[in-house]
């Protein structure tokens, strides 16, 4: 069955948690598909474990298109959500329709992810009012991580607290489909996700959320040893990765791979005849 909004709202109703991962690349994105992942996130996670930048800032649109075209190739039953980058839809509305519309049309997404509050409601409204579904982001907003100073849990004190909770219903009124819950108290997930029609997809907010997203690499052990305290490990395919590497570097100098097994045969007869011809005298 393929999973689309409809479908997401469903599993809310019906208490059955709502499962996601990113994916940025199409042999990656096809694994996860193929074991029954529900969404997958083309996000702007991209620029720190794909490219290799600090934060997420420095992506582009057109890093999210070409990585939501490979995603999207491989997801037969699973919804493509695709971030909007960093001042791709800050600027106007209209900015924002036309570069979710470009991830759309070009990057093949099936919904696109935006980050912020009462802010962003306009282009949320004018997104969803073009037949594009809007998934919103709230707490720990990646792009706001300088306004932020740093990366930290939003939402302890009660204003705070209180701003989220009123973040979350405008950016519903406004048309999301859904809405991710970035480090945030779990208590509070778990209000939020009472006071909302609308899925809660929480990453460090608990398990109160109607479903869960993580960063692969994270949950996979493959970025360089960092997990943050809310990303569980499930496997350390990482260690696994570097053990296969180094095998490699080691049977190739010592001349066991490639072995008997690995490679093609000529007839002997041609080789000897061509041996004649060419060997040095």
């Amino acid at each position: 069955m393929k999973n689309t909004v409809v479908t997401l709202q469903q599993q809310k109703i019906s208490r059955d948690k709502i499962t996601m991962l990113t994916a940025y690349d199409f042999s990656t994105a096809k694994l996860m598909d193929d074991s029954g992942i529900n969404a997958l996130l083309v996000g702007d996670s991209l620029g720190m474990v794909m490219l290799g930048y600090e934060d997420t800032l420095a992506v582009t649109m057109e890093d999210m298109i070409h990585h939501s075209k490979a995603v999207a190739r491989a997801a037969r039953r699973a919804l493509v959500v695709t971030d909007m980058p960093f001042m791709s839809y800050q600027i106007s509305v209209q900015d924002a329709l036309y570069n979710a519309g470009r991830l759309v049309k070009e990057g093949q997404a099936q919904a696109v992810k935006l980050e912020g509050g009462e802010e962003v409601c306009p282009q949320i409204k004018a997104i969803t009012q073009a037949a594009i579904p809007v998934m919103g982001h709230l707490g720990l907003t990646p792009q706001s991580v300088n306004a932020f100073g740093g990366f930290k849990v939003q939402g302890r004190g009660e204003e705070a607290a209180r701003r989220i909770i009123n973040s979350a219903l405008a950016v519903e009124q406004a048309g999301a489909f859904a809405v991710v819950l970035e480090c945030v108290p779990a208590a509070l997930a778990v209000l939020i996700s009472e006071c909302l029609t609308i899925p809660t997809i929480g990453i460090g907010a608990g398990a109160g959320c109607d479903g869960q997203v993580l960063v692969y690499q994270d949950m996979l052990g493959l970025y360089g040893g960092i997990t943050p305290k809310f990303a569980k490990q499930f496997n350390n395919v990482g260690e696994q990765m570097k053990n296969g590497f180094e095998s490699y570097i080691r049977e190739t100098k010592a001349g066991s791979f490639p072995a008997e097994e690995h490679i093609f045969r000529i007839d002997d007869a041609i080789m000897a005849k061509l041996q004649r011809e060419f060997s040095r005298a």
